[in-house]
């Protein structure tokens, strides 16, 4: 049964977090729009509203019109440089430091996780602060823009584009297998500001229940997870990460 909770945090809980030696966390848009950074679909907004998102987030987007989808990344990545972390995102990297083996997925590609401090992050989706070539996949660690064309690859030549996943693409295969590992192998796993309705991470939760581990689910609205979770903990993970980090180990943001 599902125990949904405002402020106060049920004893159970208190008690299965100190003892906790393993745990993972899945990260959601939710978390990062406490900072201020628009979801995906409200990034639509001004001279974008015309574009619906699936037609900038494809291969095939990017081969009609290579420019203008890089310039709505390069729009969404100064959003992202613009904000700051959250206390969630600090909070995070708080529990990090307590429980002996803790793992942070995510599916946001903000970097605002890294930016806060935690130091094992899983990008599920990429990062838009990142740009690799569209033809050969190699990274670049710099690039130039003149605003008129699309930067291009120092190693083959060919167009650069952000390393994020479009509609279309695999997860990378590294990140997934061990996102999928943390889950199972954790003694709890935090759903935080998550839909539960993006797939693959969102039968991460079901693979952490199944292998004995204790759900806590953080969120404003109820989700598809919600029924399944042991913990339903309603709000902003903003504030109700740091409280909780404060009620089990004394710490606050």
């Amino acid at each position: 049964m599902c125990e949904q909770m405002e402020t106060n945090f049920p004893p159970e809980l208190i008690s299965l977090l100190r003892a906790c030696r393993r745990a993972a966390a899945l990260t959601g848009a939710g978390v990062s729009q406490e900072s201020g950074v628009p979801t995906f679909r409200d990034a639509q907004s001004g001279l974008w509203a015309q574009y619906r998102p699936e037609d900038l987030a494809t291969p095939e987007a990017f081969r009609r019109n290579p420019k203008l989808v890089w310039d709505w990344y390069a729009m969404r990545r100064a959003r992202a440089d613009s904000v700051a972390p959250n206390p969630g995102h600090y909070a995070l990297v708080e529990m990090a430091r307590c429980i002996e083996d803790f793992t942070l997925i995510t599916q946001n590609v903000d970097g605002l996780h890294a930016r806060a401090g935690s130091p094992k992050v899983i990008e599920l989706h990429g990062n838009i602060r990142r740009v690799k070539c569209f033809e050969c996949g190699q990274p670049a660690a710099t690039w130039r823009e003149d605003g008129e064309t699309v930067p291009r690859c120092a190693a083959c030549g060919g167009l650069l584009r952000p390393d994020v996943v479009w509609f279309g693409e695999m997860l990378p295969s590294e990140a997934l297998d061990a996102a999928w590992a943390a889950a199972r192998a954790c003694q709890v796993f935090f759903s935080i500001g998550t839909s539960g309705l993006v797939q693959p991470a969102a039968s991460l939760a079901y693979a952490a229940r199944g292998g004995g581990a204790a759900v806590v689910e953080i969120n404003l609205e109820p989700t598809p997870l919600t029924a399944q979770a042991d913990f339903f903990l309603r709000g902003k993970s903003g504030e109700i990460l740091p409280a909780l980090v404060a009620a089990v180990w004394g710490q606050t943001q």
